[in-house]
């Protein structure tokens, strides 16, 4: 029996969101290996973009040109004890960063982005595993990334052209475990590179609606 064909094996072009961080980096070294990779990032990159801003988005994907796959690697939540969070407004609420930043920056992101790929393209978010085994202090956290998978399950269903979604949910990153030690106690880290792969696997498989999760 023949091996399966390779889900055509085209190079593509694709923007990635957040390549000069941790899993940015891996997440562009490893599809550069076979695509052309756009780098854009809030004060960095080919193309500067902030995902709190609608227009920025807008921008920086009409400056990025022909796109095939739009990746993401970024977005801000607040760590904070639930107990020191008192109930406000979006604008003024702890909750804010998290909801205006990683969720609604990712979801117009995905918006601005099913009307400027090309045919049979890929959006990729990145979630993480607080979705669903929360920390003390997580909670900003765990509402963001709940939502976003929830998001891409139902965007799905509707994407024109056959455009694909899916979602990255990697636990800790080795390499940014001494910054988050203290909230991660117990959990076991995986290395930049290895949740890059997952990422790889959104672009260029043919699976949409995934939320894949590394290391957990």
């Amino acid at each position: 029996m023949s091996a399966p064909a390779a889900n055509e094996g085209a190079r593509r072009r694709a923007l990635v969101i957040g390549a000069g961080g941790v899993i940015g980096r891996a997440v562009a070294a490893a599809l550069a290996e076979r695509h052309e990779v756009i780098g854009a990032g809030r004060s960095a990159g080919d193309v500067r973009i902030d995902l709190a801003d609608p227009a920025s988005i807008e921008a920086a994907l009409d400056q990025a040109g022909p796109l095939d796959a739009v990746v993401c690697v970024a977005g801000n939540v607040a760590f904070a004890p639930l107990s020191r969070i008192a109930p406000a407004p979006i604008e003024t609420s702890t909750f804010g960063l998290g909801l205006r930043d990683k969720l609604m920056g990712q979801v117009n992101l995905a918006l601005a982005a099913q009307t400027r790929l090309r045919d049979a393209g890929s959006i990729t978010l990145v979630t993480g595993i607080l979705s669903e085994q929360p920390i003390a202090a997580g909670a900003c956290a765990s509402l963001v990334n709940g939502a976003i998978e929830a998001f891409v399950r139902a965007a799905a269903i509707e994407l024109p052209r056959g455009l694909r979604i899916n979602a990255v949910s990697p636990t800790v990153i080795e390499e940014a475990m001494p910054d988050y030690a203290p909230y991660f106690r117990g959990f076991e880290p995986v290395s930049a590179a290895r949740a890059a792969l997952a990422f790889v696997r959104s672009v260029e498989g043919l699976q949409t609606g995934q939320t894949y999760r590394v290391g957990w």
